[in-house]
């Protein structure tokens, strides 16, 4: 009960920070769904950047339960976020934010610093809905070459927090989205670099 502490073991444990979900390339690094979600751009950039690409990020959603949580991570995240080349921007609404998303996948039309933008979209079952025409539109016309969209809905099966209960799978169908289903946190991160390569 009182035998010393292995040496390395203690300097393993002194070297381990908050920052580790975002910052640790190799190891395992705890953190939750939320933290999961913004560590996967940063993620994606660097395959980007390892694969010879000058890519960025945009994110951007619509704040409500359950996905209420991501926002305040990503501010949090700024400084990390940053330095990967990613900008998170809310929407004032769903529809504004996908349509900003959907903008950035336009990279290739214009003159532009970086190969292409990967973006993330957000928001709750009911801003699916209202976003209906934007996703379809956007799914239709496609991500640039070196760009992708992942799609991310928060679903409220009992109607805690919303008028309706809402499954999105029937929505993303009719938009001919694909739809991935992790199932732990390191899902998260493996599937959501698989969508943005499916895009």
């Amino acid at each position: 009960m009182n035998a010393p502490v292995n040496p390395s073991l203690l300097a393993a444990l002194e070297s381990v920070t908050l920052d580790d979900k975002y910052t640790l390339e190799r190891g395992r690094a705890y953190m939750s769904g939320i933290q999961a979600l913004v560590r996967l751009p940063m993620l994606q950039q660097a395959r980007d950047a390892a694969a010879g690409l000058n890519t960025a990020g945009y994110i951007s959603g619509y704040r409500g339960s359950p996905l209420g949580g991501l926002d305040l991570s990503l501010w949090k995240a700024k400084q990390h976020l940053a330095s990967h080349n990613i900008v998170f921007q809310p929407g004032l609404n769903e529809d504004l934010a996908a349509t900003a998303v959907w903008g950035s996948q336009q990279v290739n039309l214009y003159p532009a610093k970086f190969d292409g933008v990967f973006s993330m979209w957000y928001g709750k079952g009911p801003g699916v809905d209202r976003s209906m025409d934007v996703l379809k539109h956007g799914n239709s016309a496609g991500s640039s070459k070196h760009g992708g969209v992942l799609v991310l809905a928060g679903d409220d099966h009992a109607a805690k927090s919303s008028t309706l209960a809402h499954q999105s799978e029937h929505v993303f169908k009719a938009a001919g989205i694909p739809v991935l289903y992790p199932s732990n946190v390191q899902e998260y991160l493996d599937y959501g670099l698989h969508g943005w390569a499916m895009s």
